[in-house]
């Protein structure tokens, strides 16, 4: 009950994520109906392009040995042996071209529907593969009940089909077994191909339909809860929490470093008490000045009280305060907007600190 709750909870369709997750653990839609009907095919090529030639050879070599047996002289074990080397070399030139076929067109089967790749998950021991339980479970699961279909499809629908398409034949069968060994050959041949073409739309059928019911199976099965995607989400994106937390330390880590640098500054613009901008001006590091530090409420108030800590000049501009802590980050150079007000400022703080002429 609890697991098919969980099946009906599983309402969204798979991430990307967990398609390919799916892929690389060697979890893949792979229909074994096709490389059954590649294999069919390969066998009705093999019938049609190469068996009407080989059954001739071969027909050929089996009525050298039975018409005109004297020549094969079995007096000695190198004589058997040459015999079966013989029949060896005919039964591999009729066999050959059928096994390259089919073993090509198979493979291929399987390489359509996905490339292969070494995954060690899938051959690895696991319990459950051995339980009686999960066995018995995966019987009469759905995927056990298409599978059963098939194979009901494989046996039932094709074998009577062949039964009413082969019928007319089954006296000429008989007969031909009287007659010369190249007329039998021939007769089979011809029986062959008609069972070969039932075999092929069959499969090609089943293969067809196996092919969108394994995906669609596949696809379902890998379908995903609300839970799911919201822990996909927070692992990919991370914890918000974490984040929050790791932003938190960042920030507080910079206002440290900022507060650090106050007393490097020339001089301090305030609001005078919710804004304060430090500004550092020396000629040679750079042709304007620079905002150090720039804070609002308590951390203006820190600023204010290093600057007089450290006798730096301070400037109360309620609208260039707060024009600049808007517009100017921290590190930068202040804009040619400013260039006036601020020059002002630190021509102000530069003539203080030079020396007063003595008056004589």
């Amino acid at each position: 009950m609890a697991e098919d709750d969980d099946e009906d909870s599983k309402t969204e369709d798979p991430t990307e994520k967990k398609l390919r997750d799916a892929l690389e653990k060697g979890n893949v839609p792979t229909s074994r109906e096709a490389p059954l009907f590649a294999t069919a095919l390969g066998f009705y090529m093999y019938a049609v392009f190469f068996l009407p030639d080989a059954i001739v050879r071969l027909g050929q070599s089996l009525k050298d040995i039975f018409e005109r047996p004297d020549q094969w002289y079995l007096g000695t074990a190198v004589d058997v042996v040459s015999l079966f080397t013989h029949l060896a070399w005919e039964i591999g030139a009729f066999v050959a071209p059928m096994m390259i076929i089919v073993i090509l067109l198979g493979v291929s089967a399987n390489v359509a529907q996905h490339m292969p790749y070494f995954v060690l998950d899938r051959i690895r021991p696991q319990l459950n593969r051995i339980s009686l339980f999960a066995g018995w479970k995966r019987i009469f699961s759905t995927q056990g009940l298409v599978e059963f279909g098939k194979s009901i499809f494989k046996i039932v629908v094709i074998s009577v089909i062949m039964v009413f398409a082969l019928r007319s034949d089954y006296f000429a069968v008989i007969d031909t077994m009287f007659s010369d060994p190249q007329v039998i050959f021939v007769k089979f041949s011809e029986i062959l191909n008609k069972m070969m073409i039932i075999i092929v739309l069959s499969t090609a059928l089943l293969a067809a339909v196996d092919v969108f019911w394994t995906r669609y199976h596949w696809y379902e099965q890998l379908r995903m809860t609300k839970q799911e995607v919201k822990e996909e989400y927070r692992q990919a994106q991370g914890d918000p929490i974490v984040k929050a937390r790791q932003r938190s330390i960042a920030r507080d880590r910079a206002r440290k470093r900022m507060i650090a640098s106050v007393p490097r500054a020339t001089l301090v613009i305030t609001n005078p008490t919710h804004y304060a901008v430090a500004l550092r001006y020396v000629r040679e590091e750079n042709e304007a000045p620079m905002v150090i530090a720039k804070g609002q409420d308590l951390v203006a108030l820190k600023i204010r009280e290093i600057a007089q800590e450290n006798n730096i000049p301070i400037f109360e501009d309620p609208p260039l305060a707060r024009s600049m802590f808007a517009q100017v980050s921290v590190d930068s150079v202040i804009p040619s907007i400013f260039y006036k007000a601020v020059a002002e400022l630190v021509h102000r703080v530069y003539a203080s600190k030079a020396p007063k002429r003595r008056i004589r």
